[in-house]
């Protein structure tokens, strides 16, 4: 899984960075132009995903989550091949609308590994797994730029989808689900409302969610208008590869600390881990507004890789602890939804402040919602420790 995880990672981020220069190609656009649209191409796939993320994860506890994993694989690629031939911003925005409707391969293996591994060394296995991810979404956009610098864009398209096409392909014969029936319990056959007001009846995992979102549009905000922020650092011509390495560089930071960060969280407790890693998120982020020069910029995304890398498995580990095991893909799928809706929100916002201020106001804005994020983290942390001592005192 971890091999499939990490080629599908690299080949879905090789188009991430150089999405905005592809939309300068179709036609003669202003800046703000190509601001904007960059971020609504860039989120409708995250828009939709959100409608839809919760529906893969029901249907991968009802009918195994091998099968999802085929359907969501399959369906990227053909949606990716497709984007190498449009001609019109139009035409790009509907194939990330179709995108959107199949995406779900990642967050499907994480729900996959999470059911059938011990609650007490998920953070370490997850994040063992996240490595994977992240490994490829470290190289996916170094790659990603080079070969559009060296060959175009049409081509950077097709290879991306071949090689998931090959990932799926991978799946389909090498990983054999172990589907266990568990013990019968109130939660097993609970319809879609029921487990979303279990969710809300939770108040740090309904926080967990609430944190889920706005990191995402914190850490989204930037993404599409990377590419451009770089091409104002440098002079040079390689941009699209420069601005790979700035988005990639992310991923090495969250690649060096994202397995020690989910063992951390078995230890201490993994809302304890998001915490840490949201406060020192916001501490590297800030900075990046003032940057005067490529390697600067480099290096801090470099740290905030760092910090970011304990969230996705914490936040899954926590789920894993928490949820019934019959109901632990759908509420995956929520919280996926969550971070979905942040993949939308974050490039929106961050295109209309670029459009309408600058590309490092971006940075201002974001550096807000991390701190807004780690005091709601603070918030239900001190909410459960205060019913604990109610409970305890009435004992």
């Amino acid at each position: 899984m971890w091999i499939a995880n990490f080629s599908v990672a690299a080949s879905a981020t090789m188009v991430l960075p150089f999405l905005s220069l592809y939309i300068e190609t179709f036609g003669n656009y202003s800046p703000a132009y190509v601001q904007r649209w960059s971020g609504f191409v860039f989120g409708i796939t995250f828009l939709i995903a959100f409608l839809v993320s919760p529906l893969w994860g029901r249907f991968g506890d009802r009918f195994g989550r091998k099968k999802i994993l085929l359907v969501t694989g399959y369906g990227i690629a053909i949606s990716i091949f497709l984007m190498g031939y449009v001609d019109s911003v139009l035409e790009l925005f509907f194939l990330r609308m179709l995108m959107g409707i199949v995406t779900g391969f990642i967050p499907t293996s994480l729900a996959l590994i999470s059911s059938q591994t011990d609650k007490k060394n998920a953070g370490k296995v997850l994040g063992t797994l996240q490595t994977g991810t992240v490994g490829g979404g470290l190289i996916g956009p170094l790659i990603g730029g080079a070969l559009a610098d060296g060959f175009g864009f049409t081509y950077t398209f097709i290879i991306t989808a071949v090689v998931i096409s090959t990932a799926t392909t991978f799946v389909a014969f090498s990983i054999q689900e172990v589907r266990s029936p568990g013990p019968k319990n109130k939660m097993k056959h609970q319809s879609m409302g029921e487990v979303f007001r279990y969710i809300f009846g939770n108040r740090m995992l309904f926080m967990i969610m609430v944190v889920s979102l706005i990191v995402q549009t914190a850490n989204f905000s930037i993404q599409p208008q990377l590419a451009l922020y770089v091409s104002s650092l440098v002079t040079v011509e390689n941009i699209a590869f420069l601005a790979g390495f700035a988005f990639s560089v992310t991923g090495l930071g969250n690649l060096v600390a994202t397995r020690s960060w989910g063992k951390l969280g078995d230890e201490i407790g993994h809302e304890k881990v998001l915490l840490i890693c949201i406060g020192l998120g916001a501490l590297f982020f800030i900075p990046q507004a003032f940057v005067t020069n490529i390697w600067q910029l480099i290096v801090l995304r470099f740290l905030f890789g760092i910090q970011i890398g304990g969230i996705i498995p914490c936040v899954t580990a926590y789920i894993r602890r928490v949820v019934p095991l019959e109901v632990q893909g759908e509420v995956l799928g929520y919280n996926q939804s969550f971070r979905f809706l942040g993949n939308v929100t974050g490039p929106v916002l961050g295109g209309i402040i670029a459009g309408y201020y600058t590309i490092s106001s971006i940075f201002y804005f974001s550096t807000t919602l991390f701190v807004l994020a780690a005091a709601g983290i603070w918030w239900a942390m001190r909410k459960n420790v205060r019913t604990k001592e109610a409970a305890a005192t009435h004992r």
